[in-house]
């Protein structure tokens, strides 16, 4: 028998913000790989005989490391077994999703991906907050806020030059730098919202400015994972 690799986006967080198409994928899953950002619940769509293996990243916790996902993939694979690698939001958005098809891929490993509602717009939508409105925001820039290297990703300076709706994702230990970068460029008074654990029932929401968000996310006690959306349509959250 020979068996597959499906990638699937399990979204935001929010069991019921998945797509058909993932829900049909979990359950014909002989080997379901999840991650620490896919809701749980959604286990509960693969069938009894299906063994599920959590390999995500959660403090406190061993994390398990991509070399060990990619052989394990492989490994149920060759034993032709349907292997679901059922990951948060979308499998190829600041994921690693392309890296494990690759590496399926070139040890003879048939693929497929099935996309998934991604966290950067479904969050603040589901707050209805949009990222472009006409009169305020013309584009979006999506970023992450740390990188591989755990540094400051470059292009948040970049972005802060613009007038765009700019979000950020895995930035909350970054958010001192991030609103330097933005004080820099005389925008310290440009809005920002962050959101807490989107789309469920724990999570927390934050307005402010750039000047005063540090304040504001101290006193709620807010951290990861988390949204940050920065510029003008912050407004309508005001309206609403």
């Amino acid at each position: 028998m020979k068996g597959k690799l499906i990638l699937v986006g399990a979204g935001p967080g929010d069991p019921e913000l998945i797509t058909l198409k993932g829900v049909k994928a979990i359950e014909s899953a002989d080997v379901l790989l999840y991650d620490a950002l896919a809701n749980e619940v959604l286990l509960n769509y693969a069938s009894n005989s299906c063994i599920k293996k959590f390999v995500g990243k959660k403090p406190s916790i061993h994390q398990t490391q991509q070399v060990d996902i990619n052989k394990l993939i492989v490994e149920y694979a060759q034993k032709g077994k349907t292997v679901v690698r059922l990951k948060g939001g979308d499998p190829y958005l600041f994921g690693r999703g392309h890296e494990e098809q690759v590496y399926a891929r070139e040890n003879g490993i048939d693929t497929e991906v099935i996309p998934g509602v991604s966290s950067f717009y479904a969050v603040p939508e589901v707050n209805q907050l949009p990222l472009t409105r006409r009169g305020l925001s013309e584009s979006f820039w999506v970023l992450t806020g740390t990188t591989k290297d755990l540094e400051l990703a470059k292009d948040i300076r970049r972005a802060a030059e613009s007038d765009a709706t700019i979000v950020v994702l895995m930035g909350m230990n970054k958010l001192s730098e991030i609103c330097d970068i933005f004080k820099e460029t005389e925008k310290s008074q440009t809005l920002i919202t962050i959101i807490q654990n989107g789309t469920l029932p724990s999570q927390k929401i934050v307005k402010g400015t750039i000047e005063s968000i540090q304040n504001l996310v101290k006193r709620a006690k807010m951290s990861n994972p988390a949204i940050i959306v920065i510029g003008e349509v912050n407004q309508v959250l005001e309206k609403l």
